[in-house]
């Protein structure tokens, strides 16, 4: 375990002298505002505190050290290029606040990356401003409401969420005083149209989608559902979670949906994972464009400006104009793939996770079998009855062959869930390995699994007792 700078300071000890001061000293500071007492930090020299950081980025795991397969996460290799463009002087330089004839190649850069994301996703307008994937869904629920209440239907209390849904739509729902009602999933692992038309009312605001579902299913019923949601005056909202899927080959607002948000940081090039950074683009259909966050990137016969006029906006959502860095790494992706390129990314995403899929399944089941699109659920139950090792013994194992897990136990309507999502960037030798990594994994739990409940071995922490670390976390060093 590596120690702590403050375990590591020794008395004396410096990274940098300054020379003894031969001027007059200079003493500008009121002394009410200076601390009493001496700082308790570490005393280390700057070799000592480079080593520290080396190895403690040693540890961490990211994508571009190995295989990433987090399901509905997306966790593919992005271009360095785009991150040294993000990178450049005017953009990492630029005050949020300059005047927008001293911002025109950063104004450029929102307002063609709003068109070109309409243009994939055949929807009219949209904002940059949400700062990650679940503000996105908050911004985009606040449009529905904005939307209902312009037209004096403030009764439209109820948002309707399948259970394959992304697993923050209930939670966005509820920031914005909706009441959530769930709509069960048919034995194909699509929404069930009976169960739906059941809680369909002058009552329902909308319903939250997210298309291919949790379970890497396209539903394949959506245009039905998008006439059913609209009869009774609902709208359709779009968890672009899965986007990576689709992209050349469908839109959602071609497929009825009224508002989505797009992850930039999953779909169009931001590493991510930890926090941040993200962003949470939402387009709209013309209907909900006048209750867009304000400002948006307008073009007009002198340039690009910030268009603040919109009297029916829901007001800002982002203390300045969202991830700026996070939108430029997004638009130089777009351009540099163009659509060709992202309908092949689409294509290769779902190529390998059915290529994945069909090894896997023949020793482990999947939940939903047949073609999948760009992620697949395998279903361990029958497994653990029969070994004894759970979902989260493979998972623990699979750090000792050298690769992050999948996502465990979701979507909760799969029991002992792993949840695979391989995204188009990787080749097939590194497929081949995590499959053979999990059937030596599969086999082991028949011949030894008392190996597999002490898994990993070789990891810095090992395998902490996960209950009651998240009953008693223990968050500061004393």
């Amino acid at each position: 375990m590596e120690k702590l700078l403050n375990e590591l300071s020794i008395n004396g000890r410096r990274a940098y002298r300054f020379p003894d001061l031969d001027v007059e000293a200079h003493k500008a500071i009121d002394p009410s505002l200076l601390r009493q007492g001496s700082l308790d930090l570490p005393q280390m020299a700057e070799v000592d505190v480079v080593r520290h950081y080396a190895r403690l980025s040693r540890l961490a795991y990211g994508v571009d050290d190995g295989f990433y397969p987090l399901g509905s996460c997306t966790m593919k290799y992005n271009p360095k290029l785009n991150e040294a463009l993000s990178h450049l002087e005017g953009f990492t330089e630029l005050h949020p606040l300059a005047d927008a004839e001293h911002s025109q190649g950063s104004l450029k850069i929102l307002y063609e990356t709003v068109d070109m994301l309409c243009k994939v996703t055949g929807m009219d307008q949209g904002t940059l401003q949400p700062c990650a994937g679940a503000h996105g869904e908050y911004t985009g629920l606040k449009l529905i409401r904005a939307y209902h209440l312009r037209r004096n239907d403030s009764k439209r209390s109820v948002m309707l969420i399948p259970s394959s849904a992304h697993g923050t739509n209930p939670a966005s729902a509820s920031v914005n005083g909706f009441e959530t009602v769930a709509v069960a999933s048919d034995e194909r692992g699509l929404v069930d149209l009976k169960d739906l038309e059941s809680k369909l009312s002058d009552n329902v605001a909308g319903i939250m989608l997210t298309n291919p579902n949790t379970l890497g299913l396209f539903e394949l019923d959506i245009r039905r559902i998008a006439d059913m949601v609209h009869a009774c005056g609902g709208l359709l909202y779009y968890d672009g979670a899965n986007m990576n899927a689709i992209m050349g080959f469908g839109r959602p607002g071609d497929m009825g949906f009224d508002v989505m948000h797009l992850n930039l940081h999953k779909t169009f090039s931001t590493p991510h994972g930890g926090g941040g950074p993200g962003s949470g683009a939402v387009l709209v259909k013309q209907a909900l464009a006048p209750f867009l966050p304000v400002p948006v990137a307008a073009k007009g016969l002198k340039g690009y400006s910030l268009d603040w006029d919109r009297p029916q906006s829901i007001g800002k959502v982002s203390g300045f104009w969202g991830n700026f860095l996070v939108i430029v790494r997004a638009y130089a992706y777009l351009l540099s793939m163009g659509s060709d390129g992202l309908r092949e990314a689409s294509a290769m995403a779902t190529i390998n996770a059915n290529y994945m899929a069909r090894c896997i399944s023949a020793f482990f089941p999947i939940a939903y079998p047949g073609l999948c699109k760009h992620e697949f659920v395998l279903s361990l139950a029958a497994f653990k009855e029969e070994t004894g090792c759970s979902a989260l013994d493979v998972a623990k194992a699979l750090l000792d062959k050298g690769y992050h897990p999948p996502t465990m136990y979701f979507p909760s309507l799969v029991h002992e869930a792993l949840m695979i999502e391989p995204t188009e960037t990787e080749s097939r030798e590194t497929l081949d390995g995590f499959i053979e990594a999990l059937k030596c994994i599969h086999d082991k739990a028949y011949s030894n699994p008392e190996e597999l409940h002490s898994s990993p071995a070789t990891t810095v922490i090992g395998r902490p007792d996960e209950a009651e670390a998240a009953k008693r976390a223990k968050v500061n060093w004393l």
